[in-house]
């Protein structure tokens, strides 16, 4: 029972508490840059996915075979190996997604969540355990996308889950009827605020859910999320410029004693 607990806990905790964008402020950058529609956010998120649970089984197994000097390497290594699968399955399946995302579908090999989670997670728990994170923190991260595409697309574009099709290519021609979005703007004869599929929209609507995030995670006795330098970072204990940081400030101090 308790054991049930504690998987369910560690599912649950990347949704609100310990979301990873919205709590830990990690991955910002393909947040902002891929929540311009919802198919892509869910296409992102499923990629992203699929890479942490697949990448945090690996590491957490190898932990104690890994050097601890060369971890880190070790890390991109697998998380770069399970990158390239995702995405040479996601061109042969669903090349419109492919395509939308562009750049940031190999670039998941230098996420933040992903690289964050094998050093301050995968590397000191078990197997089941780790896979049951990176499903929750997988989750925290595309429910977090496509709340934000859907309020950045709507208001930026008034449409809602367009391209739909090329997100269910995989599932064969013509799925759901053919049904590819709504086109909310048409209907309702609005015109659509552009800025909000510009940067300066990605960052109002971001601050906007987070904000709201905290609040939720306030209720429950959480502390804020704040953004507190690089000593905040899951990679600040083998970051060379941290540490060359640290370094400099204690031969000053040797100096002015």
């Amino acid at each position: 029972m308790g054991e049930k607990k504690s998987l369910r806990k560690e599912l649950t905790k990347g949704f609100i508490a310990e979301n990873p964008v919205l709590r830990l402020v990690l991955g910002t950058c393909p947040t902002l840059a891929v929540s311009t529609s919802v198919t892509n956010a869910i296409g992102m998120g499923i990629s992203a996915t699929i890479v942490l649970i697949c990448s945090n089984m690996v590491i957490s197994a190898l932990r104690k075979v890994i050097p601890s000097k060369v971890r880190i390497p070790a890390y991109v290594v697998v998380i770069a190996s399970f990158v390239t699968i995702v995405q040479m399955l996601v061109e042969a399946f669903v090349p419109a997604i492919d395509k939308a995302l562009g750049v940031f579908l190999p670039l998941i090999v230098v996420n933040c969540i992903i690289l964050g989670r094998a050093e301050a997670f995968a590397s000191k728990n078990p197997v089941i355990v780790c896979a049951v994170d990176g499903l929750g923190m997988g989750i925290g991260f595309t429910m977090t996308l496509s709340v934000m595409a859907a309020i950045r697309e709507l208001l930026g574009a008034g449409t809602l889950f367009s391209n739909l099709q090329g997100l269910l290519a995989v599932l064969g021609d013509n799925t759901l009827g053919g049904f590819n979005g709504f086109n909310i703007a048409e209907k309702l004869g609005m015109t659509p605020m552009t800025i909000f599929i510009l940067a300066p929209g990605g960052f109002f609507v971001f601050g906007i859910l987070m904000a709201c995030a905290n609040k939720i995670a306030e209720r429950k006795g959480k502390p804020k999320a704040e953004l507190k330098g690089c000593s905040s970072c899951p990679m600040a204990a083998s970051c060379s410029l941290l540490i060359s940081g640290e370094s400099k400030e204690s031969k000053e101090e040797v100096g002015v004693r």
